[in-house]
């Protein structure tokens, strides 16, 4: 969608309620998208499986939300991954981010095992969208149960949908599907008109009940 600009919380913001998030790598310029189609999941559609049910109903992993931000985005940026060289997560977007999180719009999701960060996620919100960016996992399941926990709560605080940007066979076995970029961007328009819940967030579900 376009080249330049910078990463303050005004632009970050304007760009995320028009449907438009920053990726790119270091070294080049701030690069700007909107897909087509668009990976959305809406948080009644979160399929969880007899697996990773079981898994969130045997207390192996402990939930919280915003406790440990810094963390999490700095496990997204440098965790491996496989097929992929590097890190979209420059030094600029993580700075960035945490200026995001402490103004109240970027939030995490920790996935805990034995008091150590296990897994997890983080994303910005605005109205009734959440916008997912990132998530890691360092123990099987964990950010599975991270984004589980994510919707249940997204769904019990009325939330319209959670953007997952770009298609991903492992998103679309959670429920996550693909839209037009017309209907996302149509959905969104009246999603980020509601009340944006300003953070930090807590954690009012309790995932042994999902």
């Amino acid at each position: 969608m376009a080249v330049g600009g910078d990463l303050s919380r005004e632009r970050l913001l304007l760009a995320y309620a028009n449907g438009i998030f920053p990726w790119y790598s270091e070294g080049e310029p701030i690069l700007w998208w909107s897909p087509d189609p668009r990976m959305v999941l809406f948080p009644a559609e979160m399929h969880i499986s007899r697996s990773l049910r079981r898994l969130l109903r045997s207390g192996a992993f402990a939930f919280s939300l915003d406790r440990a931000f810094g963390e999490v985005i700095q496990a997204c940026a440098h965790i491996p991954r496989r097929g992929q060289e590097g890190t979209w997560i420059t030094r600029k977007m993580i700075s960035s981010y945490i200026g995001l999180h402490r103004a109240g719009y970027a939030h995490s999701v920790e996935c805990w095992q034995g008091g150590e960060l296990a897994g997890g996620l983080y994303g910005v919100s605005l109205g009734a969208c959440f916008f997912g960016e990132s998530m890691f996992s360092r123990a099987t399941g964990a950010s599975k149960a991270a984004l589980a926990v994510l919707a249940a709560q997204c769904w019990q605080w009325q939330f319209d949908m959670i953007d997952c940007q770009v298609p991903h066979p492992h998103l679309a076995r959670l429920g996550a599907r693909e839209v037009p970029r017309k209907t996302f961007l149509e959905e969104l328009r009246f999603a980020v008109k509601k009340e944006t819940r300003v953070g930090p967030w807590p954690l009012e579900i309790d995932p042994r009940n999902l």
